[in-house]
């Protein structure tokens, strides 16, 4: 099978200095090409995420897992955020074969280079067949205030493209700054993913909290 280009695709660092607003963007994925598992060659080893699998009851009992695919990427402040969920560790969690259905993950990634870089390449893992969970997205968070560079803003698109659904976080300068992690207090576009995971049934509804130590 051939592999998927917008798994496989580079950007140059000359694109990511230039901000030309002329040019167009790419679309998120060519028409009738969706990312499946199995579908890309598997990454070299040094490219791969850790693994490690998930024994204890309060593991198997998690609705859903964040994977923060880079250092600060931010998967515990999203499992402050959402009862029923916890921060993966940057680690696939495996369940043993035969003890369970795979873990519900979502991709948690900054929007700088290195983060979108590491998105990508945690997308081509999964495409691979090579890691058994059942991949729900990718959560990117931004980097800084303010509109992405050109050249990110495509490298986001081309990333969107090899997994199932993408949700865009904005910057929290509170959070930053210290301030408590709270839904009350988040913007808009983090409660729609909320509410989207709840109404899809990956979390409970109950509003008591269920933070997790990591």
């Amino acid at each position: 099978m051939d592999t998927n280009p917008w798994l496989q695709a580079q950007v140059r660092q000359a694109d990511l200095d230039e901000d030309d607003e002329s040019v167009e963007e790419p679309a998120t994925r060519p028409a009738g090409l969706e990312p499946q598992p199995a579908c890309v060659s598997v990454p070299r080893s040094p490219d791969r995420s850790p693994r490690r699998e998930i024994y204890t009851a309060i593991e198997r009992d998690t609705r859903l897992w964040w994977l923060g695919v880079h250092g600060g990427a931010g998967e515990t402040t999203l499992e402050q955020l959402l009862e029923g969920s916890r921060a993966a560790g940057h680690a696939w969690p495996i369940v043993p074969s035969g003890e369970g259905p795979p873990a519900r993950v979502i991709l948690v990634a900054r929007t700088h280079a290195r983060g979108l870089r590491a998105a990508q390449l945690a997308a081509t893992e999964w495409a691979s067949g090579d890691v058994p969970v059942h991949l729900e997205g990718l959560v990117l968070l931004a980097d800084a205030p303010g509109r992405l560079p050109k050249a990110l803003r495509q490298f986001c698109r081309l990333v969107s493209g090899g997994v199932p659904r993408v949700w865009e976080l904005p910057w929290v300068e509170e959070w930053r700054i210290g301030a408590p992690v709270s839904e009350d207090t988040a913007p808009k576009d983090v409660g729609r993913l909320l509410e989207h995971l709840r109404s899809a049934c990956l979390v409970p509804t109950s509003s008591t909290n269920n933070h997790h130590p990591t």
